[in-house]
């Protein structure tokens, strides 16, 4: 079972964003910008290519709005979307918020936020999605 799977499960607590029958969006917990967005299917698949295609269709509609809300909530030029997928053996996707292409090596600057930091990210991007 992975990490995002424990995660899914309910085992282990997140900063929920959104939810559906087949995904769940939840804050990175060592993000690289406030916003910093995890996208992750309920199934367990290591690369993202390897999904079932309804899944691979149905990803980008999912985090449409919370890009959105996170654009809405986080001065930003744009939310761009990253697919690594070394850290956890489990597809997802990461939505962050960028200025500009100086914010391309963006993965290189996380950082540790408090519980209590993350809570306000969470309630801002909340306080954006429709």
């Amino acid at each position: 079972m992975t990490l995002f799977s424990k995660i899914i499960s309910g085992e282990i607590p997140c900063y929920k964003i959104a939810e559906s029958e087949r995904f769940l969006a939840f804050l990175d917990i060592f993000p690289c910008a406030p916003g910093h967005t995890l996208v992750i299917p309920k199934i367990e698949e290591d690369r993202i290519f390897d999904l079932p295609d309804d899944y691979l269709s149905g990803i980008l509609p999912f985090a449409k709005p919370i890009a959105n809300a996170i654009r809405a909530a986080f001065p930003c030029d744009r939310v761009n979307i990253m697919t690594v997928g070394f850290e956890v053996p489990h597809a997802h996707i990461h939505l962050l918020p960028m200025k500009g292409l100086a914010d391309m090596h963006i993965l290189s600057r996380k950082s540790k936020p408090s519980q209590e930091e993350l809570r306000i990210v969470q309630e801002q991007i909340l306080a954006h999605l429709s």
